[in-house]
């Protein structure tokens, strides 16, 4: 004990959670019997006063004894004297912990052990102190119940604190030494019959023999209480036993004290001899009555009796005040008599004295008072300063706790009639919203004005300047008097009730009001704490509101200071059961700052209880892990509460925390709320809140009240389904109270069957109540184990209260199950990373924003899943990008090896070869990205299991990315083959012409080498140009056929069209040729619609008398629909067109066919049909559409004709045979020339094309490693970069564009970035480089490899250099046959040659890319780096049905879409049809209104925007997170309302005043919040 004498043990040092608290543990030194007791003690296990050590033994002391052999030694006789040599008394045990305790924990240890029904100490020997010491504060805080005889008929009850309950005390002492037990005697008396308790350590229980070192003059004091049983009860009243320990002579002070608190002492002993004589005649005149206890007739010697007659008249004694056991006299009888004793005493008006009244005697006689310390007392002044003024509970906290009562509920009410919009009425949706948070304002500005009252200042200052222990006392001094004031004044109105009830005559109304005072007559610190919150909440809203400056705040330290509460071990407010509310703020500062006290440390795993009332709850959170819940009886818990319990630092890894969050909550079907209708509602809101903070959740059922089971079951079930739609999984452990038979396990196996099948039902019902699609049972939605999860725990009492003890069996199923718990706890924290505090109150915000909105599942958003999903969108990207790029390179490298290839080796196997080739890379690739999803999963990355739901839709995307990527792999083979193919033809043509050329040139160099005269270089070309007229008029040149392009597309369009009636044919014929079609742009027309459909039989005449009223709007809906659906088409189909003729092929019939397999799939989707489109559109669209892609395929085609007419190539080829010409002619060596005419017109043209081919990938990889790259990471951070640029830059242009043309809009922005980031940061010239670096590298191996090959030619040279690069250059043929026409150059001359060119080639190459512009080189590539980066971030396209909003979901194949941020309808241009007036409603308030909305989908019937699924049911909206969350388009909206009025011939939106005070810094702070990026 010696090492806690200066630092004394602390009750947060007994509760931390350490390795030794959770697995069985026998002491096994002295040292250990301190924790041991403790341990035990706050489990409240009856065994904690054993103190017997475990030695282990070196062997197995079981086969030793095996091996001895039979018969009995002398020495068997010497060991039966039990050994005490190795233990300790329990009494010393229990003195030494106390000694080492503080004032709280010593509290706890008494309150504990009077649960146990333990004798507590009332006077501690004197070991530290001068004097004994008498322990008021330690028993302070017992309160008990009892029920007398006199309110037995009444059924009333007693419940008070026990240091204030005065009653009868008889004293139990020793004179001289005893050969009986004295406690053991008490024992027996104070136990009723059957029901046997140790209230006293005596000398024959386990160690009650050893001898006391340190004990002697201990006083221990016990009670008995009544049932109000008249044949069972021993006493009628109460009464109090104390129990000196050793002899009076010794401890004559405490035994002085005990004759004048007692109304009676028993004085046990052998004899009476002059010495006592002496002793005892001190005595005389005392009014305390006195009784002489003798064990055995010999006691009574005629010494002893005359010395009883002489003290008799001092004494007053008679006979009846001497009792003695003889040798025969039964125990039985004896206890009987003994107890027959104390009830006469009882009957004749004893003198009763409290524990209070007894510590003033004790200051009389010099004793000590543990609450006589500075520090206690002056909290006790404190605390009385405020509990002083109150008397009627009720009544004060309406005067004096203001903040909390009416208006604090009419705030809860107010923030979820924002979510739920239930009065509404006629009110326009966003101005209802608006008069809210006026409302709200208001309510918070008259709690703001309200003053301090005179308790609240001693409180706060109580809190703020007490130092931690005063500060410690001065709360437990708050505690108990309130809970007295409270416990007196519930008290008094339940008598109340109870005559009212009686007298039926009374008014109903009278007893509504008495119990609605009950319910408010309850007062303890977690009032003020909850008027603290509350003064902080209203102080805050008003600097948020800009009402209040940041220097007048009065209140900002006080979250700091809860949060030290906290610390310290104080349960800490969560839900406020009153108002059924969160004081968010107020929590997220008050744990914002604990976590800034624990300097980042805050790891938590979190267990949560629930269950119906008064099931114990609180006592098994109390009994696990010794907490201080609220138990007594007039406090059931309410709403919920969290306690902090620390990990030991040696604990920490293993559990993977630093602490656990215990919450505490209110029972189901509370009284007070089973009244409204509501309380299922409210039920349901608490266990969805709190076990979606859990990690487990405790399911507390008592076994007796079926029904309220099912009505605890039906709330988890609902709770727990939210849970899994949102990825979390709570384990849950389902504990039976009051089932002590040790069959219950086996027993209830049909019972767990049968509950897993009700479990079963009920999820199935909550899946169609929470309109979940598919099938679930239990076991889907959470990790449940019959057999592991089901705790059978015996009744908390063992026997009848109040004098029953609590029992062994519930404490020791307590432990098991705390055991289990925290092995289940370590695996968790291996699983997932437990919540530290941000994330913990991340969960709080978002399950409760969800909780407030009547449909949970879809109101749900948390920014750590989207945080989660973003970190996954993010690794997504990558990996798509790296199998695109590897997807594009490949095709690249494939193209080019097709257009080397001779066409007549390109048959069908090639292709076959070449498709067969792309799957196994297409596999491979798609199989990697399934890999790295998996690892990611499997990676231990934070927040995993939260989006464990959305792993499908990434596989289903990486699948779909793949049939994305063989579809264009295999459509660029098939088009590189057929253009290939083309040119076959005139191939064959140009090689007929080319010899024809060559045979006239070698005859022209014999002609002129015979002509005498030297031709100069004149006469030279003049020779050249006259035999080159001569030949083209010699060919029989044949022109290739040129189609009519119009005519074909006509034709196809005509087919299509055919079954579509008349009036389709009439339009055809009036448009005449699609030559002489000519369309600008597509405009809309009235004649599209159908309007035949308004007057259909299907609809209801209610719809039809409406739709008279509202024609025009549907119109206008049908019309914005339409023109959006002709916009799409007519980009689609133009982009397709824009691939084709990029493509340098010839036309082909299929690309038309497809145009109208395109607009033809489109226009029969059910949602296209529904917008009764007239067939005037569709072949108005079509000839737009046809139209256009006609004229540009006949430029297309007509560009391929004269690009390959066999004389235009020839015309191309001229100058080089007029340069061989000349070189022949004057016999230079021209192999020089001819290598460069080779590195200029072969190499060059293929290694422009080389780079075209990469340089897109090489952009968009440079793009995305830049400082641009967030931007583009996932769709949801570049809809936040749009949206923050369009905020930037303010332009109303380009608001409407971004509204109105969403897809050209990304584009264009995207592309513009592209050009400025090239313009303004990077160099393309840096991204040739490093393309062109490889090929020159290989060029020059492939170069020098040549010369060790020996190749005789330059013929062969080249083939051979052809054949080496044929997948990675395409070398141009007809120059090629050219420099080896008459080329007798050696090959390594001609080799060396080009390898000394490259360097100036490649130069040359890399000067002409930096002279071309940026525009017109990325109009080159193969790739377009804009259309990539779009692909990667556009999303799936989809928009919201409503405001026209686009999806932001981070994969292509997502099941459902949803936007981080709506925006007002008026801003895809809806007004109201009556008045023209914009429409100002946001789709995100109207999902949770009361409203109704009409479309085509609806038929136009009104349909209630909350069931918006049942037409929508791929679309996720969610109601804001927050008030302030869709302030960004409010802002926008309110800027430029006029112009969009303009801009959409509509009168200007006139929306609620408080959107023109929203600035543009606000605006951009909801986009952060709405985007989860603060």
């Amino acid at each position: 004990m010696q090492k806690y004498r200066c630092r004394k043990l602390k009750l947060r040092d007994v509760l931390e959670i350490t390795q030794e608290s959770v697995k069985n543990w026998t002491p096994q030194t002295t040292d250990d019997l301190l924790w041991h007791f403790l341990r035990k003690l706050m489990a409240l296990n009856g065994t904690a006063r054993s103190t017997k050590l475990e030695h282990r033994a070196p062997g197995d002391q079981t086969l030793i004894m095996d091996k001895e052999e039979l018969g009995i030694h002398a020495d068997f006789f010497f060991l039966s004297d039990t050994d005490t040599s190795d233990s300790l008394n329990p009494l010393d045990v229990l003195c030494a912990v106390l000694l080492s305790s503080d004032s709280f924990l010593q509290q706890e240890i008494l309150t504990k052990m009077s649960m146990c029904q333990f004798a507590l100490p009332l006077l501690l020997p004197a070991l530290n102190t001068p004097k004994c010491t008498l322990m008021l504060w330690a028993v302070r805080d017992i309160v008990r119940k009892w029920r007398p005889h006199s309110l037995a008929e009444s059924r009333g009850f007693r419940e008070e604190s026990l240091v204030l309950t005065a009653m009868p005390t008889i004293s139990f002492v020793r004179m001289g030494s005893c050969s009986f037990s004295k406690s053991k005697l008490l024992n027996e008396v104070l136990s009723p019959s059957q029901q046997h308790h140790d209230f006293f350590i005596h000398r024959d229980m386990e160690s009650g023999n050893v001898p006391r070192e340190i004990t002697d003059g201990l006083v221990e004091i016990s009670w008995y209480f009544p049932a109000g049983m008249g044949n069972s009860d021993l006493f009628p009243e109460p009464v109090a036993v104390t129990n000196l320990r050793g002899d009076i002579e010794s401890h004559w002070l405490q035994f002085s004290f005990l004759t004048e608190i007692s109304s009676a002492v028993f004085i046990l002993t052998e004899s009476i001899s002059e010495r006592e004589y002496v002793l005892l005649s001190s005595l005389q005149g005392s009014a305390t009555t006195y009784y002489f206890i003798f064990n055995n007739p010999a006691a009574t010697s005629k010494e002893t009796l005359a010395f009883l007659n002489k003290l008799a008249p001092g004494l007053k004694l008679n006979n009846s005040h001497v009792l003695q056991k003889g040798r025969a006299t039964n125990q039985a009888a004896y206890v009987k008599a003994l107890q027959s004793a104390i009830a006469t005493i009882m009957k004749s008006s004893p003198k009763r004295v409290s524990i209070e009244a007894m510590a003033e005697t004790a200051r009389q006689l010099g004793i000590q008072v543990d609450e006589d310390n500075k520090k206690c007392q002056s909290a006790h002044k404190y605390a009385k300063e405020i509990t002083v003024h109150i008397k009627d509970v009720a009544k004060y906290k309406r005067e004096n706790l203001r903040l909390q009562g009416e208006t604090w509920k009419n705030l809860a009410e107010v923030e979820k009639e924002l979510c739920q919009m239930r009065n509404q009425g006629n009110t326009p949706l966003e101005k209802y919203k608006s008069q809210l948070k006026e409302k709200l304002l208001e309510l918070r500005v008259q709690q703001n004005k309200h003053d301090l009252t005179d308790g609240l200042i001693t409180f706060i200052t109580g809190l703020a300047r007490l130092p931690p222990e005063e500060k410690h006392y001065f709360l437990k001094w708050m505690k108990f008097d309130l809970d007295h004031i409270a416990q007196e004044n519930i008290s008094k109105l339940r008598d109340q009730y109870k005559e009212k009830c009686k007298n039926s005559k009374d008014d109903p109304q009278k007893l509504a009001e008495l119990d609605k005072l009950i319910s408010a007559s309850s007062l303890g610190v977690e009032h003020f704490l909850r008027e603290l919150g509350q003064l902080y909440e209203a102080e805050h809203a008003m600097v948020k509101e800009g009402k209040l400056a940041e220097s007048q705040r009065q209140f900002v330290h006080l979250p700091g200071i809860a949060a030290d509460l906290m610390l310290e071990g104080f349960p800490m407010e969560l839900i406020d059961g009153d108002a059924s509310n969160i004081p968010l703020q107020w929590v997220t500062d008050v744990l914002s700052q604990l976590h800034a006290k624990l300097r980042g440390r805050s790891k938590m795993l979190v267990l949560t209880v629930l269950g119906v009332q008064s099931t114990g709850k609180s006592t098994l959170l109390n009994t696990m892990f010794g907490l201080q819940f609220a138990v007594s009886s007039g406090r059931c818990t309410r709403g919920a509460f969290m306690s902090l319990i620390k990990v030991a630092e040696n604990f920490q890894q293993e559990l993977g925390c630093d602490f656990i969050l215990v919450i505490d909550t209110e029972g189901f079907k509370a009284p007070e709320l089973a009244k409204l209708e509501d309380s299922y509602q409210h039920d349901n809101e608490l266990a969805t809140l709190v076990i979606g903070l859990s990690d487990i959740t405790i399911i507390n059922m008592a076994m007796e009240n079926a029904t309220d089971m099912k009505h605890v079951l039906q709330t988890v079930v609902h709770a727990f389904l939210r849970m899994e739609e949102i990825g979390q999984k709570p384990n849950c452990q389902f504990v039976h109270q009051n089932v002590s038979d040790v069959s219950a396990h086996e027993q209830n196996m049909r019972d767990r069957k049968h509950l897993l099948e009700q479990l079963n039902e009920m999820t199935k019902a909550a899946a169609r109540m929470e309109k979940k699609g598919r099938e679930l049972t239990f076991s889907d939605i959470m990790d449940y184990d019959l057999e592991k999860h089901n705790w059978y725990i015996p009744a908390l009492w063992h026997g009848v209260p109040p004098m029953a003890p609590v029992n062994m069996g519930y404490s020791e199923k307590v432990y098991e199950l705390k055991k289990y718990l925290f092995e289940f706890l370590k695996g968790c924290s291996q699983n997932r990373s437990p919540k530290d505090i941000p994330q913990f109150l991340e969960w709080v915000r978002s399950l409760w924003n969800a909780v407030k909105h009547e449909n949970f599942i879809f109101s749900f958003r948390n920014s750590l899943v989207a945080e989660a999903y973003n970190q996954l969108s993010v690794n997504y990207a990558e990996w798509e990008l790296g199998f695109r790029k590897m997807m594009h390179l490949w095709v690249s490298e494939k193209e080019t090896f097709i257009q080397n290839q001779p066409p007549d080796k390109l048959d069908t196997s090639v292709l076959t070869k070449l498709k067969n080739e792309a799957q196994d890379k297409l596999r491979q690739e798609a199989k990697k990205i399934l890999d790295h999803l998996k690892q990611y999963f499997e990676s231990g990355a934070e927040n995993l299991h939260l989006i464990e739901k959305y792993k499908e839709d990434f596989r289903r995307s990486a699948n779909g990315l793949r049939n994305e990527l063989e579809s264009y792999s295999f459509s660029k083979l098939e088009e590189a083959i057929e253009i290939r193919k083309g040119r076959h033809k005139t191939d064959a043509v140009l090689s007929q012409y080319k010899r024809r050329i060559e045979e006239k040139v070698d005859r022209l160099l014999n002609h002129c080498r015979k002509s005498k005269c030297k031709l100069n270089n004149d006469e030279q070309e003049k020779e050249f140009e006259t035999m080159w007229r001569e030949t083209l008029s010699e060919l029989s040149l044949i022109p290739l056929q040129k189609r009519i392009i119009y005519k074909d597309v006509e034709f196809h369009l005509r087919r299509d069209l055919e079954n579509r009636g008349s009036a389709a044919w009439q339009m055809l014929k009036e448009a005449k040729s699609l030559s002489t079609y000519r369309t600008q742009n597509f405009k809309m027309k009235n004649e599209y619609f159908d309007f035949s459909v308004l007057k259909c039989k299907k609809i209801s005449e209610s719809a039809v008398k409406a739709l008279q009223g509202v024609k025009e709007f549907f119109t206008q809906e049908r019309w914005h629909k339409t023109e959006a659906l002709a916009k799409f088409l007519i980009a689609e189909c133009n982009s397709y067109t824009e691939e084709k003729v990029n493509g340098k092929a010839d036309y082909d019939d299929t690309y038309c066919r497809e145009l109208l397999r395109m607009i033809n799939e489109q226009l029969q989707q059910a949602n296209v049909q529904n917008l009764h489109i007239s067939s005037c559109f569709e072949v108005e669209l079509k000839l737009h559409i046809l139209g256009d892609a006609a004229r540009a395929f006949q430029k297309m085609h007509e560009e391929f004709i004269k690009e390959n007419y066999p004389l235009q190539r020839l015309g191309k080829l001229k100058p080089q045979y007029l340069s061989t010409f000349k070189a022949l002619y004057l016999e230079k060596d021209e192999c020089q020339d001819r290598a460069w005419n080779f590195c200029d017109q072969c190499l060059r043209p293929a290694l422009v094309d080389y780079v075209n081919k990469r340089l897109g990938t090489e952009i968009v990889d440079d793009i995305l490693s830049s400082e641009q790259s967030v931007e583009y990471s996932t769709r949801n951070f570049f809809q936040f970069f749009v949206l923050k640029q369009l905020l930037e830059e303010n332009d109303f242009n380009n608001y409407v564009q971004y509204t109105r043309n969403y897809v050209d809009f990304i584009k264009t922005q995207i592309q513009k970035n592209v050009l400025k980031h090239y313009r303004e940061k990077a160099s393309l010239g840096d991204l040739e480089k490093r393309i062109f670096s490889p090929i020159i590298n290989k060029l020059s191996d492939v170069l020098k490899n040549s010369k060790g090959e020996k190749t005789k030619t330059v013929s062969a040279f080249l083939d051979n250099l052809c054949e080496k690069l044929q997948q990675d250059l395409v070398i141009p043929k007809d120059s090629l046959e050219v420099i080896l026409f008459k080329n007798t150059a050696s090959a390594d001359q001609f080799s060396a040659f080009i390898e000394q060119f490259i360097p100036d080639l490649e130069k040359r190459i890399l000067s002409t890319f930096e002279n071309l512009k940026i525009q017109s080189k990325l109009s080159k590539l193969a790739v377009k780096p804009q259309d990539e980066i779009f692909k990667r971030v556009f999303g799936c396209g989809k928009q919201c049905p409503f405001c026209k909003v686009p999806c932001d979901a981070g994969t292509p194949a997502h099941t459902e879409h949803f936007a981080a941020v709506h925006r007002p309808e008026g801003l895809g241009a809806y007004w109201w049809v009556t008045t023209d007036i914009l429409s100002y409603d946001i789709c995100s308030s109207s999902v949770a209104s009361n409203g109704t909305f009409r479309c085509t989908e609806t038929k136009w019937e009104p349909h209630p925007y909350k069931d918006y699924r049942k037409y929508f049911p791929d679309w996720r909206i969610q109601p804001d997170p927050s008030i302030t969350a869709s302030d960004y388009w409010k802002f926008v909206f309110k800027e430029f309302n006029h112009q969009f009025a303009e801009a959409f011939d509509a009168l200007p939106a006139d929306f609620p005043e408080d959107w023109c005070k929203i600035t543009k810094e606000q605006a951009l702070e909801s986009l952060k919040e709405a985007f989860k990026l603060k």
